[in-house]
């Protein structure tokens, strides 16, 4: 039974009221037509498929017809236009169909043209079967290989349902020859990129000849509409195989949400009317096919099912569309607002220029001096205050990882140095250049983690720079060379600096002995004061040799007693030495936090800008002009940006006309009322 459809302000909605069903007379149309207030609806729903809508992105109300090879395709949407399609062995359909079926009660003679290729080509009846074969032709060659873009066959006529539908390639396994050898998985894509989106009716055509749980087409729709509640099946040659097809339609073992149709295929040279009356009789007749049941028999039934169907998933998808219409334009519109003004001029380009150092000079400030990561909030590399923090802490941790306080054979280096700088002079005198030697010992020991340190740090600031004055010149390509290679160069000079000063620290450290810390004289008090409890231990061998000293542990000093001439200045000395370390290390750490700091600073605030300036100006640089140079992505980017924003904007305006329509009519229905 055919529906008529009521109106709301936003959308159409089924009236269970069944319109007149249309009795046999000559050329009895297969279905009632839509009523004129929704025409519109399905008009405007091709429209925007010609727009060609789905390139942004937007997925339209589709009923997409998908079946095994020589499952009856064909037939049945021939059936359903009253028109001859190609026919013959193999894939007949080798582009994806749109069939647009319009009825026109005021029409005579039926309207038939193709679209394609951005063109329109009026056809007649008798010739539309050759046109198709030739537009198919063009589209995807001569041969029988397939493609994926579309042809449009509009047939407006007297008595056809208003229908789109969109039919595909029969599913085949096996390439014969001249097809490629990856037919299968061409005409797999093509049908999932055409059943997947839920906006989706799949109209899956079956043979009654075959097990319908073996189909590959169900084996498709079930794979993106498992519960089949937008699945509809048509079972073909339903006169060649009626046994048990009775119980395949009622035991749905592939769970067709939608139910399913028996239709009889055309036969031969038959009319459509005849075949028509032909298929009633068979399905009212027939021992076996008389017991399904009427609602699910015969071409008539399938043109309302799919016209109810489609009119109930339009009213559903109608107002989601607008919706993701007016989403789309606004980002787009954004999107291209966000472009660079086309430069024309030098002073324009200069400006740009300006802005672009100005805005890079500022993000440096924030996150390597500021602290503030507001511009790369998911980032950690970079948040860089703390990042300097956790690096500087690390330096720290490996140059006090040096231990030169050992417990094993305590002081035995110190005596060593003592012995081997031993003099004619006065004795139980420490003279300076033992200490010094030590000292340089030491320092020589550690020299090689400050100047590590320095090229981590700067390799770490040079990812930092160069990330964010790409992002600053990302609307500008053309300057990304010049802008890397300055920040680059200005990277290398800063790490070498800071080398030549880390050298210039440690051979200070390693010159000369000072310090106005008041903690070293404190420290060094303090391990003192243990001296003489020390002595009295080496003195009386009658005592353990195992002596607890603070800051150092427990040790056992009995392999010291045969060098008491030395010991107690070996003692002073490694109390000086352990007091004077930890302000060395304090300075080593303390001076490069500084370092670092006033690097950065003059690099933000000065050299990075006379570094690129330098660049961009030289011959290499190409000057300023170069940014009158629209980059090659840019433009294209630009160029695509317009394009949607013209296309989006006309899909705009016609569903505002669509939807001003609509509520006008249902603003008289409420006045009528």
């Amino acid at each position: 039974m055919a529906y008529q459809i009521a109106i709301t302000n936003e959308t159409a909605v089924l009236d269970p009221k069944p319109l007149a069903v249309v009795g046999c007379g000559v050329h009895p149309p297969i279905v009632a037509s839509f009523n004129d207030r929704v025409r519109p609806l399905l008009d405007c729903v091709d429209k925007l498929r010609h727009l060609n809508i789905m390139q942004e992105g937007i997925q339209l109300p589709t009923i997409v017809v998908v079946g095994d090879q020589s499952s009856g395709k064909s037939s049945v949407l021939e059936s359903l236009a009253g028109i001859s399609l190609p026919r013959g062995q193999g894939i007949c359909t080798r582009v994806p169909l749109v069939m647009r079926l319009q009825n026109d009660p005021n029409l005579t003679a039926p309207d038939l043209h193709l679209e394609y290729n951005n063109k329109s080509l009026s056809v007649d009846e008798v010739g539309i079967a050759d046109a198709i074969i030739l537009a198919t032709d063009e589209i995807a060659g001569h041969g029988k290989g397939i493609s994926n873009n579309p042809l449009t066959l509009v047939v407006k006529k007297n008595g056809v349902p208003d229908l789109t539908m969109v039919d595909l390639p029969g599913i085949t396994r096996v390439a014969v020859q001249g097809q490629p050898e990856d037919i299968y998985e061409q005409i797999y894509d093509i049908i999932m990129k055409y059943i997947a989106p839920e906006e989706s009716i799949i109209l899956n055509v079956l043979s009654a000849s075959v097990d319908f749980t073996t189909c590959e087409s169900i084996r498709m729709s079930q794979k993106v509409d498992k519960t089949g509640e937008r699945t509809l099946a048509v079972v073909t040659k339903a006169d060649k195989n009626p046994e048990g097809l009775f119980e395949k339609v009622t035991a749905d073992e592939v769970n067709i949400g939608l139910g399913y149709v028996c239709v009889r295929n055309r036969i031969g040279n038959e009319s459509y009317e005849e075949a028509r009356s032909d298929e009633a009789r068979l399905f009212s007749t027939h021992p076996l096919l008389s017991k399904i049941d009427k609602s699910m028999l015969g071409i008539p039934i399938l043109a309302q099912k799919l016209v109810r169907i489609q009119a109930t998933i339009i009213s559903k998808c109608l107002p989601e569309i607008v919706r993701k219409i007016n989403d789309k334009l606004a980002a787009s519109l954004a999107e291209l607002n966000r472009l660079p003004q086309r430069l024309t001029s030098v002073p324009e380009a200069l400006t740009a220029f300006m802005r672009i150092l100005s805005s890079s000079k500022d993000s440096l400030k924030k996150i390597l001096l500021n602290g503030e990561f507001d511009e790369y909030p998911e980032e950690n590399e970079m948040h860089s205050t703390a990042r300097l923090v956790e690096m500087l802490d690390q330096y720290s941790s490996e140059l006090h990882s040096k231990n030169f306080v050992k417990t094993e054979d305590f002081l035995m280096e110190e005596v060593m140095f003592l012995q081997e700088t031993k003099g004619i002079g006065l004795p139980n005198f420490l003279r300076r250049a033992v200490f010094l030697n030590v000292l340089q010992k030491n320092v020589k020991e550690i020299a090689a983690s400050p100047e590590d340190f320095v090229g981590k740090l700067w390799n770490y600031l040079e990812r930092v720079v160069i990330r964010v004055l790409m992002y600053h010149c990302d609307n500008y390509p053309q300057l990304q060379s010049s802008t890397r290679r300055a920040a680059q160069n200005l990277i290398a000079k800063k790490k070498n600096e800071s080398v030549d000063w880390v050298r210039e620290i440690i051979g200070m450290e390693k010159l000369t002995d000072y310090t106005c810390n008041p903690d070293y004289l404190a420290t060094y008090s303090k391990f003192m004061a243990q001296q003489h409890m020390f002595m009295e231990v080496m003195n009386d061998p009658g005592k353990c040799s195992v002596i607890n000293l603070e800051g150092i542990g427990g040790i056992d000093v009995g392999h010291l007693r045969k060098h008491l001439d030395v010991v107690q200045q070996a003692f002073d000395l490694k109390m000086r030495m352990m007091s004077y370390w930890k302000i060395v290390l304090m300075r080593l750490v303390d001076s490069m936090a500084l370092h670092i700091m006033f690097s950065i600073r003059n690099m933000i605030n000065k050299e990075m800008e006379e570094e690129i300036v330098e660049d961009l100006m030289a011959p290499h640089g190409g000057g300023i002009e170069r940014m009158l140079d629209e980059s090659p992505l840019v433009a294209e980017k630009r160029n695509r940006l317009k394009k949607s924003v013209k296309l989006l904007k006309e899909s705009k305006a016609m569903m505002g006309n669509i939807m001003d329509k609509i509520s006008l009519h249902g603003d008289q229905e409420r006045g009528l009322d």
